[in-house]
């Protein structure tokens, strides 16, 4: 079956049931799981990021920091986290597709949670960033295996809502780690070393996730497209064949001329998602706080810390919302909803934006369309341009291949922002790269009210 089989809307006369009729426990089970495993990976994103500067004071030496600015110290630890985390992402698509879904997402839950705990037994920062980079691996393949896993299980009218919801559970791992972080900074019970025990609490949850997800079944439409050897991309008859030999899937994806076409296609639109994310958003913070100390308020930094959670809110509704936004506009013209907003608010943001509460108003609509609406799109859409055999690959590749590009702006996001002349015209002029996703949604398949390709 295709994309372009027949389609499953409901005809005018009759009144639509409810998005959610015909969902059952194991449905809302599934979700969960895969819901939960995106929330630790918010949740252990962010916790670097907010422990980053303590981590620096207590980790290394005067002759170190003389090396090197604190900004070079703390992008090499985040981009080794990003790198392995697109390596891992990609390899742990194609397990899934090879294992199962099921089995992968165990695997992946286990083996984060006990690099996460021994991150916080790092002795030197040599080998945090060792460790951040193992850790990324296993973070890695939680996302793509959660879509697919609910991509094919879910009903195809309740399959977007699922998906956005699934994906909100990375801003509620951000919102996690803000507290978390809040209530430890406060208490300080570790002194210096406090920092360390964020990522301990990040292996509590993990392994009440590896729980919940021994209940989930494996999925069913994969278990039979891998009997019927149905090794196709997409499904399209031209292309379709069934042999006992099984091609390597991220040679498969690429081997058909549609299939390499969407998969080339969706992950330019990637790029511009992530390079758009970590090359421009994850400046809000600083930014904040450079217009906060410029206006005279009391502890600028805290005010970038709120602009940032600002924005997370802002993506947490877009999440929720977003399911129902592909479905009521239709895949192309979400696409061009969301990057049509990020590319406007990019220098509302960043370059009208001169005080700082109305930065806290735009940080809101600002996450809502650069990390709310620009990540939900992926957990949508590549799931509907492939076939159960290739599904986890496809996806993972989408959505992690970018990262392996992302890495490199935590490296040079200050000679970045030197070489342009500071944050707002850095982010402005970056921001361009999210004209990509004003032209690339012309050339994509519509999938709107279609079944998936088997």
């Amino acid at each position: 079956m295709t994309t372009h089989a027949t389609s499953l809307s409901t005809p005018p006369h009759v009144a639509a049931p409810p998005w959610h009729e015909g969902l059952q426990r194991r449905h809302w089970t599934i979700l969960s799981a895969s819901f939960l495993g995106w929330v630790f990976d918010g949740y252990e994103s962010y916790a670097l990021f907010v422990a980053m500067p303590f981590i620096l004071k207590s980790m290394l030496t005067p002759a170190l920091l003389a090396r090197h600015t604190p900004a070079v110290w703390a992008g090499t630890a985040i981009a080794a986290t990003l790198l392995g985390w697109g390596a891992g992402g990609i390899a742990g698509g194609v397990l899934a597709d090879y294992v199962g879904r099921k089995r992968m997402m165990l695997w992946s839950v286990f083996l984060y949670a006990i690099l996460t705990g021994l991150t916080a037994l790092s002795t030197s920062f040599r080998a945090l960033v060792a460790l951040r980079f193992v850790t990324g691996l296993a973070m890695g393949s939680e996302w793509s295996t959660g879509v697919a896993l609910l991509a094919e299980t879910w009903p195809n009218r309740a399959r977007p809502k699922g998906a956005g919801f699934l994906q909100s559970g990375f801003g509620v791992g951000t919102f996690l780690a803000a507290a978390i972080w809040l209530v430890l900074s406060a208490l300080h019970p570790l002194g210096a070393n406090t920092w360390r025990l964020m990522f301990v609490v990040g292996t509590i949850p993990a392994f009440f996730c590896l729980y919940i997800r021994r209940a989930i079944d494996e999925s069913e439409r994969w278990i039979q497209a891998v009997k019927a050897q149905r090794w196709s991309a997409t499904g399209g008859a031209p292309q379709a064949r069934a042999t006992s030999r099984r091609p390597f899937t991220l040679t498969e994806v690429f081997r058909e001329p549609e299939s390499r076409r969407r998969a080339l296609l969706a992950f330019l639109l990637s790029v511009a998602t992530t390079t758009g994310w970590w090359a421009i958003s994850s400046w809000l913070p600083a930014h904040a706080a450079r217009i906060a100390k410029a206006d005279g308020w009391a502890n600028p930094a805290d005010w970038g810390t709120r602009a940032a959670l600002v924005y997370t809110a802002g993506a947490v509704v877009a999440y929720l919302l977003s399911g129902f936004l592909a479905d009521a506009m239709g895949r192309r013209k979400y696409l061009l909803f969301t990057f049509l907003g990020c590319f406007v608010m990019t220098p509302v943001t960043y370059l009208w934006t001169r005080s700082l509460p109305p930065l806290l108003a735009v940080s809101f609509v600002n996450g809502f369309f650069t990390l709310g609406c620009a990540y939900s799109w992926m957990a949508i859409y590549p799931v509907e341009l492939f076939t159960s055999t290739v599904r986890a690959t496809a996806a993972s590749f989408i959505f992690n291949a970018a990262r392996l590009i992302a890495w490199v702006f935590p490296l040079v996001a200050g000679l970045l922002i030197n070489d342009f002349g500071g944050i707002p015209k850095a982010a402005t002029t970056l921001g361009c790269i999210y004209l990509l996703g004003l032209v690339i949604p012309w050339f994509v398949p519509e999938t709107r009210d279609q079944p998936l390709p088997e």
